[in-house]
């Protein structure tokens, strides 16, 4: 978080003037920021007919969502409420991929019939496929190449006993059936997880896609997923986009040639587009204190931004009413739940007091769309800023959002 004047801004914007204007808690969102991770990914991979398809499911608001097509991002999506979401966001069909995991063949047909290309990641459903469209409609198929690489045990997808994706041991199964059907595959599709810590594991991913991508002769594109790492601490590590760009292009280039032409190279990021863009802005409850220690209580908790609960997972706390005091107090950051909710423990942070507000860092990425309503708690608004100006692009919730859809007064 940037200081201006001795302020907190975001975007240009003061952090407090957004708090005063929508209330707390409030997740904000930097366009700008968004912009450059585009400018990043894009300019990694010079040469190459590079897709970008933003994963959704990280932050799905429709007003980050039109920001994306605005800009030329595809779409990759798991659901059709997402995919609807895209369709009204302004998305060309064509321009949306489908990949779910486990779910009822109705989803795969909708999907189809809404014009967006359908990625396959099970033998079972890819016989189905067949058996319903045969070699009429296009599809990825989605491999599991048995590497395991993530930032956490519960966000890596292509070990062997993840869910997701046919075990690349299968390929000769997969090969009998679209045979059989006489599958137009154009696309095979693989991701090994979030927060990928070495490149090379997603090198090695692609070689183990490369090998299997001979055995399909009528490939357009070789989608390698996202999961590239973003920075969630001042000494925390993140991809080197430039050096991976460098290797990973030399490596495809070199697949192309040995292909016989030359294909698209698709990347499904999510986190990497939209972590760093996302604050959760807080108010400062009480300080509580206790003879070992000091709470910091605040008014939101893992109702809004569940990560550290549910993943161990960090995130930089900004004191955002005393941006330059110096960092001399050890506080446990905890939420108002009726559970044990903990932001951070034993954290360092200008001695704060209540009424101050509070800014979590790196909260764009699986924030707002893991909140939830728990407690009977409102979900906060959402503000977009860009250029200097903030747009509020969702509204908080009310007891008339509690109770839509409860038959409670029949």
């Amino acid at each position: 978080m940037e200081t201006e004047n001795g302020l907190a801004v975001i975007g240009q914007v003061p952090a407090l003037s957004l708090v005063e204007t929508h209330g707390s808690p409030l997740y904000v969102y930097d366009g700008a920021i968004i912009e450059r991770q585009i400018t990043t990914l894009r300019q990694a991979f010079p040469g190459l007919p590079v897709g970008i398809k933003y994963a959704c499911k990280a932050l799905s608001s429709l007003g980050i969502l039109r920001f994306m097509q605005q800009r030329g991002i595809g779409l990759e999506v798991v659901s059709p409420q997402e995919l609807e979401l895209g369709l009204l966001a302004g998305f060309a069909p064509e321009s949306i991929t489908f990949t779910p995991s486990g779910v009822a063949f109705s989803e795969i047909e909708f999907a189809v019939e809404k014009g967006a290309l359908v990625n396959l990641d099970n033998l079972d459903v890819l016989h189905r496929f067949g058996q319903r469209y045969g070699g009429l409609q296009p599809c990825f198929i989605r491999f599991k190449p048995n590497i395991a690489d993530g930032g956490h045990e519960k966000i890596m997808t292509a070990h062997e006993s993840s869910k997701f994706g046919i075990d690349i041991r299968q390929k000769d199964e997969v090969l009998a059936a679209v045979q059989q059907y006489g599958l137009k595959v154009v696309g095979l599709h693989q991701h090994t997880g979030s927060d990928i810590k070495a490149a090379a594991s997603l090198l090695e991913a692609a070689a183990r896609l490369f090998e299997v991508a001979t055995a399909f002769p009528d490939l357009q594109f070789i989608d390698l997923g996202g999961g590239f790492k973003v920075a969630y601490s001042n000494h925390d590590t993140t991809t080197d986009m430039a050096a991976f760009g460098r290797d990973m292009t030399a490596f495809f280039q070199e697949f192309c040639h040995r292909y016989g032409r030359r294909l698209q190279l698709w990347f499904e990021p999510g986190k990497f587009l939209v972590s760093e863009c996302g604050y959760l802005l807080a108010r400062v409850n009480a300080v509580k204190q206790n003879p070992d220690r000091s709470f910091l209580t605040l008014d939101t908790g893992f109702n809004h931004l569940v990560r550290p609960m549910m993943y161990g997972a960090y995130h930089h706390i900004v004191n955002a009413s005393r941006p330059e005091a110096p960092a001399d107090t050890l506080y446990d950051v905890v939420g108002y739940i009726c559970e044990t909710d903990t932001f951070a423990t034993q954290r360092l942070l200008p001695r704060t007091q209540p009424g101050d507000v509070l800014a979590f860092l790196n909260a764009g990425a699986y924030g707002y769309t893991m909140a939830s309503q728990y407690n009977s708690r409102l979900r906060p608004p959402e503000v977009l800023v860009y250029e200097g100006k903030a747009r509020l692009i969702r509204r908080r919730d009310t007891l008339a959002d509690l109770t839509a859809g409860q038959l409670w007064n029949e």
